[in-house]
């Protein structure tokens, strides 16, 4: 059984990769927007990126800077098949994870006009904003020196695999396609 976690900047192309390893490669998806989704509404709190952040934030200071993503691993494991776990925002969940064992991070990244584009499309109740607020969202999530809150610019540099998504889709999962050769390989070497 392979995890694989997914970081990265705003509208680079996480889903693209998610849609890809569990359509094509029949991973198993565990996405932290949803696990954050389900804690916003029983909060009776609107979905926006600002509630996510402001929830997340909260669940990780109230229990662990990793305590999401954790979560998310403990399902994946008792699942038995290959995994995807979207999104990793956080150098303490990145470290919770690959503390156990068998567990890779891919992290994509795109210019962000390209990205503004590709979120505008996508039209999620969080992406309705203007190119100005779209940059201040993610200048917020990409570095801070609390464990608790998002530094994606840490988790990019954490990251085993780091994709440019400046291309096409089947670019992109030729990148992706590539890092899981080189996982099945490593991973193959390890179990002998």
């Amino acid at each position: 059984m392979i995890i694989i976690g997914i970081t990265g900047t705003l509208g680079a192309g996480k889903g693209t990769i998610v849609d890809y390893l569990v359509n094509e490669k029949g991973f198993a998806h565990f996405s932290v927007r949803a696990f954050i989704t389900e804690e916003i509404n029983k909060r009776g709190l609107p979905v926006n990126r600002d509630s996510m952040v402001i929830v997340a934030n909260d669940l990780r200071a109230k229990h662990t800077s990793s305590y999401i993503v954790e979560q998310l691993f403990e399902q994946a494991a008792e699942s038995g098949n290959n995994c995807v776990i979207e999104s990793i925002r956080t150098p303490g969940e990145v470290e919770a994870l690959k503390s156990k064992g068998d567990f890779y991070l891919l992290a994509v990244n795109a210019p962000a006009e390209t990205r503004y584009k590709r979120i505008l499309k996508r039209q999620s109740e969080t992406d309705q904003v203007s190119f100005e607020t779209f940059l201040e969202n993610e200048k917020r999530e990409m570095q801070s020196d609390d464990p608790n809150k998002q530094n994606l610019s840490r988790c990019i540099a954490l990251a085993d695999f780091l994709f440019e998504n400046k291309e096409s889709i089947e670019e992109l999962q030729l990148q992706v396609d590539k890092s899981l050769s080189q996982i099945i390989a490593g991973y193959q070497k390890k179990k002998g």
